[in-house]
């Protein structure tokens, strides 16, 4: 802290709510002043009066920059402020479970959790029930541990009031409960609550993807519930008529009763049993086809269709609310920030001093210098001081990454020897040329056309076998062109540039396999590292997927599948913890069933006969935790979907219909959401660029900041301390001034605030008007309350 700096104190300095220390923030300027008029003090005494408020005022500037930080960190991860530790005391407890090696711990246990559902009855790897109690035990208690340092930095009522952590701690209790019954009893019992052992993991900080996932899915439940109940009505129609009209016919078993007609149309909703089910009617009359051609026109075809339709129309309006919310969410974040960073001089104005302090808590792994660029990057007003306009972009200048700019390019910089310059400016004209991107798609081509026309031949041979090709000419052609294209883009393009682009990323590491694959098939090394070998190098065509970007149709569907990856993977989690959910009331509801050879003389005999000449379906099973997740995975297929279901049914009873069809449902939700995702990406980044009259093939964003000697030695009075700034000293000895260029990721937030530009005016104008109503309100009920105030002091 600079020294004019060191007396003043912050604008505001309620931090950690009411419980603030009162003797930090109640003194003023004008008390500190005074000090140099007393006289009549010594200056020993008067140099220990300033010292101890200098340190009183750093003190209180350390707990705003914490807290500030602590706002930001709520308003980028969309954590709602009565999350907020609601004082000094409980900050310690906040700070410790919002560390990283606690977010891996919690991480951990979690998952911990999930897989001694491996090790508990029914097991696919039996261990003493001692163990596995013990360790679920051991993992309940640091779960615990955790709401409890939860409940310390929220409060009770905070903490009682909090819906997923009540729902966690009552979670945790019967488990605890549960756990103990077991070790007890050395026995283990039926056990449903196990199935909820995700919750811990939804719950946990890194699976923050997953948890907004699943918040859309139930946001999206109240459309997708209308049309299932109107998806069903049709079918108990169906049903109601299917069985007036063929259950006469005495040779068909799919419509005997009621039961079995709303059950079989239910099956034919995924066209598992058709044309199976229709046969017997149509057999005895042709024109009963009418009514399952009508029955799939209508359920399948057009309900089913719209119900995609209504869940893309929800989901569009639910991604935009959530946009809206997470963006004014973000700027209210920034404004409490904003006010814990201004000062009594400066009420308006952050300055570098205090930004610095908060990004050392906010940031704590960037470097002085790296801190000060993205201050210059925010601060668009370039006067050295950040307003809080541009204090809102602080997320956005915090995630840049920065690099020294050079002058031209690294041979210009590097001032090689004339015959080196000569020809490293001739190879980054090459490589650089539009002809030679042209070649190397030529050769890529060429290379592909090859490998099919090789597949082919191998395929058509019964003498040769895929894992007995040998390392031809042609392909050792491929890969030298390969190489040598790396290497010449590596030295006209440098090796920072070129490792910059993803593509060129993607190309090195598949010509590093190739290289690898084709050195490894030249030595019999026997056994599986062949085996090996030939597996790296049957992904040599993989390098055809450059191709993609030639044709820019095909760059907006690679970019749409790059940009929804994250997603994809939060999906897929989620897709597992349905899964998982399943699998455990699975297995408590139908493992060790006799599948096998059950169902002789039915339909089903041949299914579940145990001998090699049958399907051998009673493997799809619910015997430990991973037969039952194949076994789902088959049902989410829906081919043959029913003969399992219907071969649990016929040892069980028919109730178990239930447990299918439910799956059925939610995994036919799920799916249709995540459609609706790929649909609202792909059409989002189509319609932005429409808009925007711009394309997004580069999903980063560059800005460009300078520094002066004189601002070096103004902000960095200490540069060896770190090793970059003792690099921009040197720079800054044989120039005046040193560019660097900060790079970060596109994201989609970036995107929807240009694509929501019009409506974001909007928004902020509401919210101005809300805090507005919000202020006017809270002013009259203060002044309501003096008012009373003072009628019962007059009527004492």
């Amino acid at each position: 802290m600079s020294a004019d700096e060191d007396l003043d104190l912050p604008f505001y300095d309620d931090y950690f709510g009411p419980n603030k220390p009162l003797a930090l923030s109640d003194i003023d300027t004008a008390s500190i002043n005074s000090i140099d008029s007393a006289g009549s003090e010594s200056d020993l005494i008067r140099q220990r009066s300033v010292r101890s408020r200098v340190d009183h005022a750093r003190r209180l500037w350390k707990f705003n920059y914490q807290e500030a930080s602590i706002y930001l960190q709520e308003g980028g991860n969309n954590d709602k402020f009565d999350t907020h530790p609601h004082s000094h005391k409980a900050l310690p407890a906040y700070l410790l479970v919002h560390q990283t090696w606690f977010y891996v711990m919690d991480l951990a246990v979690s998952l911990l959790l999930l897989g001694l559902a491996l090790f508990e009855p029914p097991a696919f790897y039996s261990i003493d029930i001692a163990i596995h109690g013990s360790l679920e035990l051991f993992a309940l208690v640091l779960l615990g541990v955790e709401l409890g340092l939860k409940m310390r930095w929220l409060g009770p009522k905070a903490f009682a009031t909090h819906k997923r952590t009540m729902i966690k701690t009552v979670t945790l209790v019967v488990m605890f409960a549960e756990a103990i019954i077991v070790l007890i009893r050395q026995k283990s019992h039926i056990r449903v609550t196990r199935a909820l052992r995700p919750i811990f993991l939804i719950d946990s900080h890194y699976c923050g993807g997953v948890r907004r996932t699943l918040r859309q899915i139930l946001q999206s439940l109240p459309p997708i519930l209308d049309m299932l109940v109107l998806l069903l009505f049709f079918m108990l129609i169906f049903a109601i008529l299917g069985f007036y009209f063929f259950s006469p016919n005495k040779d068909d078993p799919y419509f005997r009763t009621l039961e079995d007609s709303f059950i079989n149309l239910f099956v034919l909703l995924t066209t598992a049993n058709y044309p199976d089910v229709m046969m017997p009617a149509y057999k005895q009359s042709r024109w009963s086809s009418m009514f399952f051609i009508l029955y799939l026109s209508l359920v399948l075809y057009f309900l089913m269709n719209l119900l995609l339709a209504v869940v893309y129309d929800t989901f569009l309006g639910i991604e935009k609310s959530k946009f809206c919310k997470l963006f004014l969410h973000k700027r209210e974040a920034a404004e409490r920030a904003f006010r814990l960073l201004v000062s009594r001089r400066n009420p308006s104005f952050v300055s570098w001093t205090h930004f610095r302090g908060l990004m050392n808590h906010y940031r704590p792994g960037k470097s002085e210098r790296d801190v000060y660029l993205a201050f210059k990057a925010i601060n668009t007003g370039g006067d050295g001081k950040i307003s809080l306009e541009e204090f809102y972009r602080v997320y956005e200048g915090a995630r840049f990454s920065w690099k020294h700019e050079a002058a031209g390019a690294w041979f210009e910089v590097w001032k090689l020897p004339t015959p080196l310059f000569i020809a490293a400016k001739g190879i980054y004209k090459l490589v650089t040329h539009k002809f030679f991107e042209y070649f190397i798609y030529l050769v890529i081509s060429v290379n592909g056309c090859w490998i099919l026309a090789d597949t082919i031949i191998i395929s058509n041979d019964d003498s040769k076998s895929p894992a007995d090709v040998e390392v031809t000419w042609n392909a050792i052609l491929f890969v030298t062109i390969y190489v040598v294209e790396a290497l010449l883009k590596i030295i006209g393009l440098g090796a920072w540039t070129y490792f910059h682009s993803g593509w060129n990323v993607f190309d090195f590491l598949v010509t590093v396999a190739g290289i690898v694959g084709t050195l490894g098939q030249n030595f019999d090394t026997g056994g599986d590292l062949d085996l090996t070998f030939h597996y790296i190098l049957v992904l040599r065509p993989l390098r055809l997927l450059r191709l993609f970007k030639v044709k820019k149709r095909y760059r907006d569907v690679l970019g749409t599948f790059f940009a929804l990856l994250p997603r994809m993977v939060s999906v897929a989690v989620a897709l597992l913890i349905f899964y998982f959910f399943f699998s455990i009331i699975g297995m408590e509801a139908f493992n060790g069933l006799p599948l096998a050879n059950c169902c002789n003389g039915t339909s089903l005999a041949d299914y579940y006969r145990n001998d090699s000449n049958s399907p051998q379906f009673y493997l799809n099973n619910f015997d430990d935790i991973l037969r039952s997740g194949v076994t789902l995975f088959e049902l989410t297929v829906v081919n043959n979907w029913y003969i399992i279901m219907n071969g649990h049914v016929a040892v069980t009873t028919k109730w178990t219909y239930l447990y299918f069809m439910l799956f059925y449902i939610v995994t036919m939700v799920v799916l249709t959401i995540i459609v609706a995702f790929i649909l609202e990406a792909f059409l989002f980044r189509i319609q932005w660029e429409r808009k925007m009259d711009e394309s997004i093939d580069d999903d980063r964003i560059e800005v460009s900041v300078s520094i002066s000697r004189d601002e070096f030695e103004i902000h960095f009075p200490q540069p060896w301390i770190q090793q970059d700034t003792i690099t921009l000293a040197d720079s800054l000895q044989t120039t005046d001034t040193v560019q660097f260029r900060g790079v970060r990721m596109r994201t989609r937030d970036d995107l929807s605030t240009q694509m929501y530009r019009d409506e974001v005016k909007d928004w902020l104008r509401e919210e101005a008007e809300r805090q507005e109503m919000e202020l006017r309100r809270s002013d009259l009920e203060a002044e309501s309350e003096n008012i009373c105030r003072e009628d019962r002091s007059n009527t004492v």
